[in-house]
């Protein structure tokens, strides 16, 4: 008689947990774990980029970002979730995840409690929607290397571009969006020496 029994891993560093099917067979059959598709070394860079967004976060005077803000990164992308006092803490907590050497991508979902910041909420909602759309249509933009926050249709844009050139094409692909007043850009290029892991000449 076979039993199924469910084991649950926990990756603590990385803020994943995940729960999987152990099969239990009788008669001399072995048992069989289901894996996980990441390598280790992939959990370790994880883990790196996960505690050194953790520790910009202690560092910063938003406080709510380090208690509120949780992080979670599955090989290089970093998903934001929680909720805070303020936009501009919203939009701090991005930047702050894209310093990181190794994020490939930044998804956040962070959620602002302050009633003020929803004051043009499905407004801003509609241009963010129209800026990814447009970058991701647009040639010779890698679009999963950019994340966009419209506060009051001023858009945020954070990530690396590959050169200045592509970064160009993004801050003209933004401005043409109806009903953007402002671009703010944090975007850096790919070679900038004062991302992480590279040397200032």
């Amino acid at each position: 008689m076979k039993l199924i029994k469910f084991a649950c891993v926990a990756a603590a560093l990385t803020g994943l947990s995940a729960c999987v099917p152990v099969l239990i067979a009788g008669g001399g059959e072995t048992a069989s774990v289901m894996a996980q598709e990441r390598s280790p070394g992939s959990n370790l860079d994880d883990a790196g980029i996960f505690l050194k967004i953790k520790n910009l976060y202690a560092q910063q005077d938003y406080k709510d970002l380090l208690a509120n803000v949780e992080v979670k990164v599955v090989e290089g992308r970093v998903l934001l979730t929680g909720n805070v006092d303020k936009a501009d803490s919203q939009i701090e907590a991005v930047r702050l995840a894209w310093q990181v050497n190794g994020v490939k991508e930044v998804m956040n979902e962070v959620q602002v409690s302050d009633q003020a910041g929803f004051k043009n909420y499905a407004h801003d909602v509609w241009i963010s929607t129209q800026v990814r759309t447009h970058l991701l249509l647009t040639k010779d933009i890698r679009s999963i290397n950019y994340s966009v926050i419209t506060v009051d249709q001023v858009v945020y844009v954070m990530g690396i571009a590959q050169d200045q050139a592509e970064l160009d094409r993004v801050t003209s692909v933004i401005s043409t969006i109806d009903y953007v007043q402002r671009v703010v850009s944090y975007v850096r290029l790919k070679d900038d020496p004062r991302r992480p892991g590279h040397a200032v000449p």
